[in-house]
């Protein structure tokens, strides 16, 4: 790779942000270009051999007569955007300004031409400021013919890019009886046809998206026509179908399957659906159909529920999720239309927001279907339920898609990962950690998951199974917002729900304020104790006389916009006595919480500690010789392809060695000893079951990424950072209590959470109430042990007030991105404490003793800078009985 030719991937690749297997392709660009001459006249059979020594899964050109590679990358992880890096790296590295970007059909030639454009909102050049400055002349199939193809997109000479974006039957088709398509034919303003005139260029590069499309002999003949010096493919699905036959494509120089977008994080996780020892047996065609409908529904509610809990609770955009039917044919999903919309089907809840989308459709009727289904993203559009027969294949481009419901046997192995590749991109981008919000969830059917294993061979891209009824509940359910105690003491916010239980609900406290004005004062008041008074140290000191004044005369500042309505429309109110009252009833029902900053000062070192590395896991056999080079050359990161033959390093170490310098969190300088002890520990656990040396150095070349893998992972288990000093920053000491959303039983009551759970894998689907210490109403708890946890509490003297933290409230680091939420938190008369209630075996478990870790260094932290000490305690479940006391849990597991 020349200097400025790297210099400009790496610059492309950090401006538009591009994953890990985005910018290994860019790499492989740039490595083609330098094995190829670029140009028209290019020897065929010697690019092909030129690019066979280098990338030996490469044994054909697909019968193309230029040179044309295929990049297979899962659906999801952004194959447009990669399109865009193409493009940006062939002229700033190559100069290259004429591209053709070609589509499969009507549904992906918009959705290019959209995201081409300048100002979209997934516009593929956002970040490269020259294509800001002077983006590229996009050329259409709907704007070609008014010369804007020939022209120069600047003022100065021949230098701006060319994106030209056709639909494949634009170049290929046969209008109304013509025997050429229109960009064939003769345009007078250059003498000869548009088409003629691009297959003329010497540096026209093709871009093919969902490229399989275009192995017929119609599309195979137009596209050679067009004579571009290289040809760049793109899709997920890299293989030819006809009838039963599937043949693999034979120039894929890139792999990145679905198996490791789900292992990387970039799309969502399937999942199959059932019903607890269901057999399909049992039911007649439409009886077993009936029922795939209702639990297709059943999922799509619950995780609608789940979208609305996450959004509450995080202040991110609601998502509104679908739910998809494959129907047999148009026929059948006319049926299926009549059924979802009855009256007796879930009371009619579905009645206008169902569509069905086939290619039976017509004028009108089409163009509102097609409409619905681009904005079905859009919360305003009340589709629930797509209905389709085979018009889904790719290209349609959604984020909400979260339930498929297949009711037709997916005999094409492309069909069926086409069509759970709808469903697979994630709505926040990234993953969220949260299962229902992360899951794709297919209601399965008899191959349906025959067919999705041996696409996936051999390793299912189904990770999961959830089911329905113990998982997902069968009963209608609804998001409802748990608001703090002191909001409903105050009046502000509605008394607590009816409580139901064996034992009578704990009485309901009449509000300290009944009036508007008074609620008005009294929000007022926590608005301004939140906003300029949680840097006090403690919340006791509200109570002080000058803080009180300062506090009285914020609150008349806040309120003074509406004082005239007051005073005119009711009664005057006591703003200080208000406040008072308000004061002493937000100390009561609040625990000092501490928001802590540390920083290091000093010198700051980070690094491993030492320890073996665990190879137990480790049996991989040797494999032949073809099958290792094949794998080296795929391996991008870890290439040790040298002409046909293997690098031999001189050390077996080095092959590890090697793979773990290149991770960007560890030293050579820093590690080198430690890095080559513990490679030493995996080439001898390798020497303990191969005898030949040979073997050893094959294994060690072919799994060179899955063992780097292994040994980083087991490294940054013993990740260390020290500083001479912290710096303790105390940001507020003491913090509003929010709100927090759950999912509860339509129409139910809270349960008294003195009432044991009978079925415990039900328990997460009960809001618990009752409490007098709790500072919510409400509480969900993850496991009974929790629950009963709770009712020591509440029973416990020395137990003054406890809660379980929202989500966040602590913001305990205790990974690099990740923060620790303890089960809860507990003030006595005499310290306060963070509780974990885990399961006994997990216990010693490595993420579990990273958040205890972190856990205890927070309290010594927030000790220092409260007025009571802080302590952790780690309590397995088995020891949470009734009759323990609080005291006796933290002195046994502190």
């Amino acid at each position: 790779m020349s200097g400025n030719a790297k210099q400009q991937l790496w610059a492309i690749a950090n401006r538009l942000s591009l994953r890990a297997p985005q910018r290994e392709s860019l790499e492989i660009l740039d490595r083609l270009c330098e094995l190829l001459p670029l140009a028209k006249d290019t020897d065929i059979t010697q690019a092909l051999e030129a690019i066979r020594s280098v990338f030996p899964s490469v044994t054909d050109f697909g019968e193309r007569d230029f040179a044309s590679l295929c990049f297979a990358i899962a659906t999801g992880v952004g194959k447009t955007r990669l399109m865009g890096a193409f493009i940006a790296y062939l002229n700033q590295a190559w100069g290259i300004r004429h591209f053709f970007v070609l589509a499969p059909n009507l549904t992906i030639y918009n959705k290019l031409t959209a995201d081409f454009t300048q100002g979209s909102p997934k516009y593929v050049f956002q970040g490269l400021s020259d294509f800001a400055i002077n983006p590229p002349e996009i050329i259409t199939g709907d704007n070609y013919e008014n010369g804007r193809g020939i022209r120069s997109a600047d003022l100065f000479g021949d230098t701006g890019i060319h994106v030209n974006i056709f639909n494949i039957s634009k170049i290929n088709a046969e209008v109304r009886g013509d025997k050429e398509p229109r960009i064939k034919r003769l345009q007078e303003y250059i003498g000869e046809s548009y088409f003629e005139y691009l297959s003329k260029l010497d540096d026209l590069v093709l871009l093919m998206d969902e490229s399989h499309r275009y192995r017929g002999k119609a599309g195979m003949r137009a596209i050679n026509e067009l004579k571009p010096i290289l040809g760049l493919e793109l899709t997920a699905t890299p293989q030819i179908e006809a009838g039963s036959k599937t043949t693999d494509f034979k120039n894929v120089i890139y792999s990145y399957p679905l198996a490791s977008a789900l292992h990387d994080g970039f799309v969502k996780e399937p999942s199959v659906a059932t019903r607890e020892n269901f057999r399909a047996e049992n039911y007649d065609e439409g009886g077993l159909e009936t029922i795939k409908l209702q639990d297709g529904i059943r999922v799509h509610e619950h995780t609608k529920v789940q979208l609305d809990i996450y959004a509450r609770n995080t202040g991110r955009p609601l998502v509104k999720p679908f739910m998809l039917v494959v129907a047999k044919d148009t026929s059948h999903a006319g049926d299926l239309l009549k059924k979802i919309e009855a009256d007796d089907f879930f009371e009619g809840r579905y009645k206008g927001r169902v569509i069905t989308v086939h290619s039976n459709q017509s004028g009108e009727e089409k163009d509102e279907t097609v409409q619905q289904l681009l904005s079905v993203e859009d919360p305003a559009n009340p589709t629930e339920i797509v209905i389709h027969v085979n018009m889904l294949k790719e290209g349609w481009d959604v984020t909400n898609l979260y339930t498929i419901v297949p009711l037709r046997a997916a005999n094409s192995k492309t069909l069926v990962e086409q069509s759970i590749g709808r469903g697979l991109r994630l709505p926040y981008g990234k993953r969220t950690g949260v299962p229902d919000v992360d899951r794709l969830t297919i209601v399965s059917h008899d191959r349906f998951q025959e067919i999705v294993d041996h696409a996936n061979d051999p390793a299912s891209i189904i990770r999961t199974g959830v089911v329905i009824g113990r998982d997902i509940p069968d009963t209608p359910t609804q998001a409802v917002t748990i608001t703090p105690t002191i909001l409903s003491v105050l009046g502000i916010a509605p008394p607590p729900t009816p409580v139901d239980g064996s034992q009578a609900a704990v009485a309901v406290q009449k509000p300290l304020f009944a009036t508007e004005p008074e609620r008005r004062v009294a929000e007022a008041t926590l608005q301004v104790i939140h906003r300029e008074f949680e840097r006090l140290r403690r919340s006791e000191d509200l109570k002080a006389p000058e803080v009180q004044q300062k506090i009285i005369a914020k609150v008349m500042e806040e309120i003074r916009p509406v004082q005239g309505e007051l005073a005119g429309i009711v009664e005057q109110v006591d703003v200080s006595a208000i406040v008072t009252t308000t004061t002493n009833a937000y100390v009561e029902n609040t625990i000092d919480i501490p928001l802590i900053t540390v920083v290091p000062s000093g010198e700051v070192t980070v690094g491993y500690k030492d320890f073996d590395l665990d190879c137990s896991s480790v049996h991989y056999p040797p494999v032949a010789r073809d099958l290792l080079i094949q794998r080296l050359t795929d391996n991008q990161r870890f290439r040790i392809v040298s002409g046909d033959g293997v690098v031999q390093e001189p050390h077996l170490e080095n092959y590890i060695v090697r793979g773990l310098i290149d991770q960007d969190d560890i030293s050579y300088d820093d590690h080198a000893q430690l890095l080559y002890k513990l490679a030493g520990q995996l080439v001898r656990h390798i020497k303990s079951y191969l005898s030949n040396e040979d073997d050893v150095r094959n294994v060690l070349q072919y799994n060179q990424s899955e063992l780097v893998r292994l040994v980083h992972t087991q490294m940054n288990q013993h990740y260390m950072e020290k500083a001479t000093e912290y710096q303790v920053t105390v940001a507020r000491g003491f913090q509003r209590l929010s709100s927090s959303s759950a999912e509860v039983e339509l129409g139910k009551n809270a349960q008294n959470f003195r009432q044991p759970v009978e079925d415990k894998l039900y328990i997460r689907s009960i809001v618990f109430g009752g409490f007098t210490k709790c500072l919510y109403p409400a509480v969900k708890f993850d496991s009974d042990p929790e629950r009963r946890f709770a009712t020591i509490l509440e029973d416990d003297g020395d137990v003054v007030k406890w809660l379980k933290p929202p989500k966040d409230l602590l913001k305990i680091q205790y990974a690099e991105e990740d923060n620790y939420n303890p089960d809860f938190i507990v003030e006595t008369k005499d310290a306060r404490f963070l509780c974990e209630i885990k399961r006994a075996s997990e216990m010693e478990a490595s993420n579990v003793q990273k958040k205890a870790k972190a856990a205890i260094q927070w309290c010594e932290r927030a000790t220092g800078v409260s007025d009571k000490p802080w302590r952790y305690s780690l309590i397995p479940h088995d020891m949470v009985q009734i009759n323990r006391t609080f005291s006796s849990l933290i002195q046994q597991f502190r």
